[in-house]
């Protein structure tokens, strides 16, 4: 399957995650997106070096701009169970804007196109690590790396597509 470019619509597909009040929901991505300026940006795997130390604090940190840039919402998606994706979210206080979504199962990456076998590292199938610019499900800036690589999206080049 080739992997999800722009001009694309968004496939949807369910993910879950922990709302405010600290319960479990599951949505569809259609439901997260429709009708809204959002990011979507994935990543190989919560706890990881690159992921936690560069990629998410990224977005984080530049949270607030995309949001007066006109961005309704930041959503992180990993291949990870929606636990692990809460215990990560929790390591970031600072967090007021990256929603952290679970694949659990890695069918929504999939669905991308953007799946990544990791299993010599013992990881199984994750996530490339990418990020999207999507304007009511169309997709807008698709920046996906070559594995290992942190060249191409993180929040300054999402910054640059808008």
């Amino acid at each position: 399957m080739a992997p999800i470019a722009v001009g694309d619509t968004l496939p949807d597909g369910m993910v879950a995650y922990f709302d405010e009040e600290d319960q479990l929901q599951q949505a569809s991505i259609h439901s997260l997106a429709a009708g809204k300026k959002v990011v979507l940006f994935g990543v190989p795997g919560a706890f990881t070096p690159t992921c936690s130390l560069k990629h998410v604090p990224g977005f984080i940190e530049n949270g607030d701009v995309l949001k007066a840039k006109g961005i309704d919402d930041i959503l992180l998606i990993s291949v990870n169970d929606p636990f692990v994706m809460k215990a990560w979210a929790k390591t970031y206080p600072e967090n007021k804007h990256v929603k952290f979504l679970a694949d659990g199962s890695a069918a929504y990456t999939h669905a991308l196109g953007l799946e990544l076998d990791l299993s010599e590292k013992g990881l199984g199938i994750r996530s490339k690590r990418f990020s999207l610019l999507v304007d009511d499900l169309k997709v807008k800036a698709a920046n996906v790396e070559s594995s290992g690589e942190f060249t191409v999206s993180g929040a300054e080049d999402i910054l640059k597509a808008l």
